[in-house]
């Protein structure tokens, strides 16, 4: 009887003859079945990133938090979470892509429910639960770096499998199904709050309905951490991981043929870790799809986060005079919009290119932002289609920009360029809290501080991916 084919995760390197090795065979239906565990690992890990922001003002009045507290408590958050997002690149490209995520997911869990448990801690110790809420919550960088890790992880499976020119044009576009997770976890996360959050306030008291929120967002992080286990890795990592230990065994000679067998540029794996970022041909890319991630943040910051300030004020500070207090129609519109947005965006990439796509939206996206900022205060009806037009091309290229992200580098430290690409996003909407609160202090108003650090930054974030390097997708390996 022939024996059963090995799986990826079979596949025992060291007893494999250099000669016979070959990287393991990708089926479809691994493809198919990774794609929708990354899926799914985005949209609970998007559940558990978007509800700390959507409890913090209830949290801030069950420990009757200032303002300043919970603006404090955020950017501290914030910051952790750009670290613990890079610091995860350099283990992924260590450890694998399938380890990667299933790393991502369940940090996510444990971030869940160790929220629940520092707030705990708060109603002993108010100092010590506070440094202990923004440790904690830092490890929601786990989850936001899923969505490089999904962009890695993908990209190379898909490149052994989409292969022929038809299933070529279709990659961007079945990623962007994958990153469509990010509104389906935002409108999941509305859903379950007004659920859960009535229910814990019954069952526990006062508190619990945060308690519960965080402690249920647990379970389905553990769930898809579990059906993590059956992905199959990437046959680029296990290439790489062959050729470094052919390497240490001081086989060179082998390790040269097999590298030329797969089109690995051996040269280039000497140069490894954060620093190979920016040698050769990564640094270019890395550069300019960072900085352009860091200023496209600014207008993610104004325009998705702090959007009803924008369109109906707050603070004593007037915006465009739009009533736009209903929060689940703010939710419906730019979740909506994102949506349509990414399935656009990958479609496009696959015919004119990703980094084509991405520049001509976020150029767009500044643009149409600016309109909507210019047009007559209060006016509704002009106002909020050229909101929601601005949303579809600042989000929704995210799903063409995070996959040429992951076609830009070598796989060696694909992992660790894209973490840190992803990362900078964070960086920028640190600074976009800095330069929207100076302005506000300032006597500017919010339509004055949505141009300089939305409208603005987000055409020019366009502008910049035009230095970024073009990938033909055929060619990526």
């Amino acid at each position: 009887m022939d024996a059963k084919p090995l799986s990826f995760a079979e596949v025992d390197l060291s007893q494999t003859a250099v000669a016979g090795w070959t990287p393991p065979i990708v089926t479809k239906k691994q493809v198919g079945y990774a794609t929708w565990v990354c899926f799914f690992a985005w949209v609970f890990a998007v559940y558990d990133f978007i509800l700390f922001g959507t409890l913090l003002p209830r949290l801030g009045d069950y420990f009757k938090w200032t303002a300043g507290q919970q603006t404090n408590l955020n950017t501290w958050v914030t910051v952790g979470t750009a670290i613990v997002a890079f610091a995860i690149g350099p283990i992924v490209d260590k450890l694998g892509r399938r380890k990667g995520i299933i790393i991502a997911v369940t940090g996510a869990a444990l971030c869940s429910g160790l929220t629940a448990f520092a707030g705990w801690v708060i109603g002993l110790s108010a100092g010590g639960g506070m440094l202990l809420l923004i440790l904690v919550r830092s490890l929601a960088g786990l989850g936001y770096a899923e969505q490089s890790i999904n962009a890695t992880y993908l990209s190379e499976l898909f490149a052994q499998v989409h292969t022929d020119p038809a299933a070529t044009k279709r990659r961007g576009f079945i990623y962007s199904l994958v990153q469509g997770g990010w509104p389906v976890g935002a409108v999941l996360t509305a859903i379950l709050v007004l659920t859960l959050y009535p229910l814990g306030e019954r069952w526990f008291g006062t508190g619990g309905g945060w308690l519960l929120s965080f402690v249920f967002a647990m379970f389905p992080a553990i769930v898809i951490a579990i059906l993590g286990r059956k992905l199959v890795e990437t046959p680029q990592f296990l290439t790489g991981k062959r050729i470094a230990q052919l390497q240490q065994e001081g086989r060179a000679d082998d390790a040269q043929r097999l590298a030329q067998a797969q089109g690995v540029d051996l040269a280039a794996r000497h140069h490894t870790g954060i620093s190979a970022m920016f040698k050769g041909s990564s640094r270019r890319p890395v550069l300019s799809l960072a900085l352009a991630f860091f200023l496209n943040w600014f207008a993610i910051v104004i325009f998705t986060v702090l959007g009803t300030s924008v369109l109906g004020g707050s603070g004593g500070t007037p915006g465009k005079g739009v009533d736009f207090s209903n929060a689940l129609q703010v939710l419906i519109v730019s979740n909506l919009a994102a949506f349509l947005g990414y399935l656009f965006h990958g479609w496009l990439g696959d015919r004119i290119g990703r980094r084509n796509t991405v520049a001509i939206g976020w150029i767009l996206g500044g643009m149409a932002f600016y309109l909507m900022l210019q047009a007559p205060q209060g006016e509704f009806w002009r106002i909020v289609p050229l909101y929601s037009l601005g949303l579809f091309f600042l989000i929704g290229p995210y799903s063409a920009v995070l996959f040429l992200v992951g076609e830009s580098f070598p796989s060696h430290i694909r992992a660790t360029a894209s973490a840190f690409v992803n990362a900078m996003g964070q960086v920028g909407a640190i600074a976009a809290g800095f330069c929207v609160t100076y302005t506000l202090s300032h006597g500017a108003d919010w339509v004055q501080a949505a141009i300089y650090w939305g409208a603005i930054p987000c055409s020019i974030s366009g502008l910049l991916m035009i230095i970024v390097p073009h990938v033909d997708p055929q060619s990526s390996r």
